[in-house]
């Protein structure tokens, strides 16, 4: 019987031997990416996309600009995202956590150990686990997994995780198996909304052919 410690490496192999180098998260700058992370909660990236050229067309993609606009004058900027009021106020309440805690500076969050700043992040109105481990670690390159949707569908299909499998404890599957290095972490999470996307989909999925055909726990 295949194990966890065997099988997460494996999973890891086949998929970057599959798809190749995802370069994931796209985002010009640190902020880019942490708006990025907050504005693509329940949404499509591809909806993500036009708000963040709404922000970069009226030249807010950079802290102290951002950081002037109440919710009610960045809402209709991110409209195209979904939700806007309501991830409007989440975008606020980084922002002022941003600048109480760092000066507006994503780099100066990224030199704080990770133990510390996480519970920080979490903190933060509207900011969730998933939202906070994309910011820490594609926004700041620290070292921790970030769980969604795909992660999960996929581990249950292959017998590693319960339906009903809790965030923290998928994400200690991974760390506790994974080497804890950012750009494996980075790699290994693109490789799976990759998969999850194309072949592990929510209705039927489509196993014939796809590069974790026949792997399971």
């Amino acid at each position: 019987m295949t194990t966890t410690k065997d099988l997460l490496p494996e999973i890891y192999r086949r998929l970057d031997a599959a798809y190749g180098d995802q370069e994931w998260w796209p985002g010009e700058t640190p902020l880019e990416v942490a708006v990025g992370a907050i504005l693509t909660q329940n949404t499509a990236w591809a909806n993500v996309e036009k708000a963040i050229a709404n922000l970069k067309a009226a030249g807010l993609l950079e802290p102290a600009a951002l950081a002037r606009l109440t919710p009610s004058e960045i809402a209709p900027l991110i409209k195209p995202a979904g939700y806007y009021n309501v991830k409007a106020r989440r975008l606020r309440a980084f922002l002022d956590f941003l600048w109480e805690e760092y000066d507006g500076d994503v780099a100066a969050m990224a030199r704080e150990e990770l133990p510390a700043v996480r519970p920080k992040l979490l903190a933060v109105r509207g900011v969730g686990p998933e939202t906070a481990d994309s910011i820490l670690l594609y926004a700041c390159g620290l070292p921790t997994f970030v769980v969604d949707a795909y992660t999960h569908r996929i581990l249950h299909r292959h017998g590693l995780a319960d339906e009903a499998a809790a965030y923290d404890e998928l994400k200690e599957l991974f760390e506790g198996n994974v080497e804890a290095d950012v750009a494996v972490y980075k790699q290994y999470h693109a490789l799976l909304v990759r998969v999850g996307r194309e072949r592990c989909r929510r209705g039927e999925p489509r196993c014939a052919g796809c590069p974790l055909e026949g792997l399971n726990a």
